[in-house]
């Protein structure tokens, strides 16, 4: 799988703002899927007409066959017969895209994402500038008013959509700052990854990717290092590394379960699920040093119900 291919697949999905049938997907479409995680997610759609599944050039209205089963009457083809998966379609999980996108930009976890309607979102302040997630830049050229409700005295706000068939340069005037979602971030690791600002000097990047750049975290949370402990550098699977992100963007503050796996992105209940080690897998290095660190670095309230990761505060 590319990364750049997914990103910008979850890109158009993200610009179109509607289901897609699978059955439209191109073949590196749908070998994309399985790697996309919890960035996809089923849709519900009206079956009364499908694409031919034999020509894919007409949308059809669908029959019943009499015998239980579903054919579609298409022009050229005639009556074709359906299978479940004529009928599947997906559609990007926007709650997933909001989350990321406010991990990747460290934005104050106490702030909410607030719906401004018909697919303008304000994700909360990244280093106190209001930042605005838009599906198309011509609703915020049409209604200049949106970006006045959000505006902060004496600073720029922060404009992410997808990127224009045809702009040059910075498509809005002064105190606007604009980002192209394709170009400023990427799928990464499982979740988002922010590029960079202009000006800023470069993150470090360390050249072994265990290395520690988070506390005892590499970049992508993939890795933990504790001096503790016989297990040197700890590798995680996605699903722990997603945990641990929520938590360290939390800085320390305790949460609950369910927002610390909402923040990741994750179904299960409580953030320890993911790190309990199967029968079959006791003894196991691999598996044992995820565990090991969760209990190490995460402090659980018990009666509250409450999580949270200390060494995350110096650094928030």
């Amino acid at each position: 799988m590319s990364a750049h291919e997914a990103w910008q697949f979850l890109c158009r999905l993200f610009a179109s703002g509607t289901p897609v049938l699978r059955a439209t997907l191109s073949p590196r479409e749908v070998a994309l899927l399985p790697h996309l995680g919890c960035a996809i997610q089923a849709a519900v759609i009206d079956q009364s007409f499908v694409p031919c599944p034999h020509c894919l050039l007409h949308r059809a209205p669908v029959f019943g066959d009499g015998r239980g089963g579903r054919l579609c009457r298409c022009p050229d083809c005639g009556p074709v017969p359906l299978v479940p998966d004529d009928g599947a379609a997906i559609r990007l999980n926007e709650t997933w895209l909001h989350q990321q996108l406010r991990l990747a930009l460290a934005i104050d976890s106490r702030d909410g994402v607030d719906d401004l309607g018909d697919g303008v979102w304000r994700l909360g302040d990244c280093r106190r500038s209001p930042v605005l997630l838009a599906r198309d830049i011509v609703r915020l050229w049409r209604e200049p008013a949106l970006l006045e409700r959000v505006r902060v005295a004496g600073r720029n706000v922060r404009v992410i959509t997808p990127k224009p068939r045809e702009t040059r340069g910075s498509p809005f005037g002064p105190g606007v700052e604009w980002w192209a979602l394709e170009e400023r971030f990427a799928f990464y690791a499982g979740g988002i990854a922010f590029i960079g600002m202009p000006g800023e000097p470069p993150s470090p990047k360390a050249s072994d990717p265990t290395t520690p750049v988070k506390g005892p975290f590499s970049a992508d949370f993939r890795w933990v290092t504790l001096p503790e402990g016989p297990h040197g550098p700890i590798h995680l699977t996605q699903a722990q590394a997603a945990v641990f992100r929520a938590l360290w963007s939390f800085k320390g503050e305790p949460r609950t379960a369910e927002q610390i796996m909402q923040r990741a992105g994750l179904d299960s209940d409580k953030p320890i699920d993911v790190f309990k080690v199967k029968a079959r897998d006791k003894g196991k290095s691999e598996a044992e040093g995820p565990l090991f660190a969760y209990r190490t670095l995460v402090v659980t309230q018990q009666r509250a119900g409450l999580y949270s990761m200390p060494c995350a505060i110096s650094e928030g």
